[in-house]
């Protein structure tokens, strides 16, 4: 059974230059890492927040959650979740998504999701959640029709 260990935050904006800022979030114990780490920057005009790793219950989906916010109101209104390296979402994390969607929209922005993995788009379908987002097979592809 994993025991969850000390939780690590970092927030290091000179990662990405001037344009950018990332933020990792490790969650350690037993000799396992889960982590989930944001990159954002823009992209003609376009943010973009490439995730690497899990979106799951905890620390993970807050960051995601509270990132988004912090674009919103930042007065950011094309927003792309690249999710080519997300390894596992699980229910509470399907539910940050629709979340975040729901943010979007009150705000009057726009949000497409790009590389969503096959396992996770019939993930979507199955949940039928698939009819909620905008989904673009590439970042670029996301990034062109937010233009």
């Amino acid at each position: 059974m994993y025991t969850p260990g000390p939780l690590e935050i970092a927030a290091w904006p000179d990662v990405c230059g001037p344009a950018g800022s990332a933020a990792r979030i490790r969650i350690s114990g037993k000799g396992e890492n889960v982590a989930l780490n944001l990159t954002t920057r823009e992209v003609d005009g376009v943010s973009v927040v490439a995730l690497d790793g899990r979106i799951v219950f905890g620390e993970e989906t807050s960051a995601l959650r509270e990132k988004v916010k912090s674009l919103l109101a930042a007065g950011k209104k094309k927003l792309v979740l690249n999710l080519e390296k997300v390894s596992y979402v699980d229910s509470t994390g399907l539910g940050m998504l629709v979340g975040v969607r729901q943010s979007v929209k009150s705000a009057n922005a726009a949000l497409r999701l790009s590389n969503v993995d096959g396992r996770y788009t019939e993930l979507l379908r199955m949940t039928q959640l698939w009819p909620l987002f905008d989904i673009s097979n590439t970042e670029a592809e996301a990034v062109r029709s937010l233009k």
